[in-house]
């Protein structure tokens, strides 16, 4: 496929995180865009700001020259009776998954491909700024907003993609990586995979696509899986390993040893091991690619992260409100040790939105032991996003099995402003990946109104 043959390109569901970095990879190349999706947001506002015509209901109709699209990108939450998809079906013109158009951009291009059911946003974002600070950034397409850009998509003149390679529906088969940094594989998306061996055997099928073994770099904790590969950690048989860790002024400080030598003082400003075992990572995919130590080290200092990825929105001395992604059992563990490692003395309250019926129906024991943790925990219905209600799955089950009395379910940021003391020595957390992000604006704004 030549995608210089094509002139007028339709995305539906271009509204999306991952969708809406390829459609700006495109408008940055001067094609015709245009594209669906349900809702208005700060990003589609921003695509059509740069050119692209969007509209919010699903008629053909109102495409400006339907009839001249001749190549549509969809993203894999769109379900086949979509009346674009029909449309564009029954016209014959070209249909591609988000990983397939992907594929056909990444192979013209050196492609770094972060893969794992945990942190590939963090990792890409750190890879794709320290390759950016170092001008040898190609594209990058981030599966969240950097707060060094305020943008999903980075262009640049160098020879480097990067690419989050997302395991839903096996599509990351589609892409063409020549280095893989693989972060974590723990039971997820398993209305898709069916038990947690499928899920790694479909990994270990994504890491046979590159053809050099030692440009696949494997975190230390799923290392035992893979062979002939880096490996990237805090023991001492990694290629990588991270030393003397310490918390300084709300930011790590450590070493790394890498092939017998250490290299000291590195500081790294966002907490939780995990993150630093994602910096971990992405210094290594960088070191093998030919970036400079010293120069990783600079551009590591000035990174400052994703948003709602441990997004600190309030930080007074007392009262810190933070909002995060965080959309699976694993990851709000994490989430909570990161907020206790840095405020030890401060109670934590969790704002959790359960994410699918089915990913909450999967691990409902998980989810209430590690809330249980939580100083406080206030639960949102479940957001369904493209699934259809299951019978005896709903947040009104979850909350019974949360084993602590300070607990509550809510519908509204009213609901949470009545329960919470701005005065205490707190950490005021929203988690979830539905729409959760909606309640950040009023939240903050009640915080400046009252403290």
């Amino acid at each position: 496929m030549e995608l210089k043959e094509f002139k007028k390109i339709h995305f539906i569901g271009i509204g999306g995180i991952g969708m809406s970095a390829i459609a700006h990879y495109f408008l940055s190349n001067n094609y015709n865009i245009s594209g669906y999706d349900k809702v208005k947001s700060e990003i589609t506002l921003k695509l059509e700001s740069k050119g692209a015509e969007i509209f919010y209901l699903d008629n053909p109709n109102l495409i400006v020259d339907n009839d001249k699209v001749d190549l549509v990108i969809y993203t894999p939450a769109i379900a086949n009776s979509n009346l674009q998809y029909q449309y564009f079906h029954k016209k014959r013109i070209p249909l591609l998954k988000r990983a397939e158009i992907l594929g056909e951009i990444t192979s013209l291009y050196n492609t770094i491909a972060v893969a794992g059911t945990h942190g590939k946003t963090t990792t890409s974002s750190i890879i794709s700024h320290i390759l950016r600070e170092n001008k040898k950034d190609g594209v990058s397409f981030i599966g969240g907003i950097t707060s060094n850009y305020n943008s999903n998509y980075l262009k640049g003149n160098g020879d480097f993609s990067v690419v989050e390679a997302d395991e839903y529906d096996h599509s990351f088969m589609k892409l063409k990586p020549d280095t893989i940094v693989l972060t974590s594989v723990d039971a997820d998306h398993l209305d898709i995979y069916k038990s947690k061996k499928s899920l790694i055997d479909s990994f270990k099928e994504f890491t046979s696509l590159i053809a050099q073994k030692d440009k696949l770099i494997v975190e230390e904790s799923i290392n035992e899986l893979f062979s002939n590969n880096l490996s990237y950690g805090f023991g001492d048989n990694n290629d990588l390993q991270i030393l003397n860790l310490q918390v300084k002024d709300e930011k790590f400080q450590f070493d790394f040893k890498y092939k017998s030598e250490i290299h000291s003082n590195f500081q790294f400003r966002m907490p939780g091991k995990y993150n630093l075992l994602n910096a971990g990572g992405a210094i290594l995919a960088c070191l093998i690619n030919g970036i400079n130590i010293e120069n990783i080290k600079k551009s590591l200092q000035s990174y400052v992260g994703v948003k709602r990825r441990f997004d600190i929105h309030v930080n007074l001395p007392k009262f810190k409100y933070i909002d995060d992604y965080a959309h699976h059992p694993t990851e709000i563990k994490a989430l909570l040790e990161a907020a206790q490692s840095f405020y030890p003395e401060k109670q934590i309250i969790a704002v959790f939105q359960p994410h699918l019926f089915s990913r909450t129906k999967d691990f409902m024991d998980d989810f209430a032991a590690v809330l249980s943790k939580f100083n406080k925990i206030f639960l949102l219905p479940i957001y369904p996003a493209r699934e259809t209600p299951i019978e005896g799955i709903s947040s009104s089950t979850l909350i019974k099995k949360i084993a602590n009395r300070n607990k509550k379910l809510i519908n509204s940021p009213q609901d949470l402003f009545s329960n919470i003391d701005l005065k205490s020595d707190s950490v005021l957390i929203t988690i979830g990946a539905g729409d959760i992000d909606k309640w950040v604006v009023e939240i903050n704004k009640y915080i400046s109104l009252n403290v």
